[in-house]
């Protein structure tokens, strides 16, 4: 059921929407489940770990930290990331009430 009225199922859908689309690479899944393993890692541990180059581990970083699930702090010279808890554990609640949503049944479209 679509709810255009109220203003924070539109809020939760985008947000949700925007981690879907930040987690819809198997590179960022990668960095992701790497990331969730460690406190907190340098970009060059990441870059090792990812048979990518430089600038396409770069990109995918930018890509999740714009969609908050990931921080960098500048640590001179060296970029230094980790999960962002706070929307990790957003999106983990989000996830969980999208998919719980759904009525059990036995044929599809019926």
């Amino acid at each position: 059921m679509i709810y255009p009225e109220n203003e924070e199922v539109n809020i939760n859908n985008e947000t949700l929407a925007r981690y879907a689309k930040a987690m819809g690479h198997p590179t960022r899944i990668a960095i992701l489940r790497f990331l969730a393993s460690l406190d907190s890692c340098y970009f060059g541990d990441i870059h090792n770990e990812l048979p990518i180059a430089k600038a396409t581990v770069s990109q995918h970083l930018k890509e999740l930290k714009d969609a908050g699930l990931i921080q960098g702090e500048i640590e001179t010279p060296k970029v230094k990331y980790c999960i962002n808890r706070e929307n990790w554990e957003k999106a983990q609640r989000m996830y969980a009430s999208f998919f719980s949503c759904s009525k059990a049944k036995t044929t599809c479209c019926n």
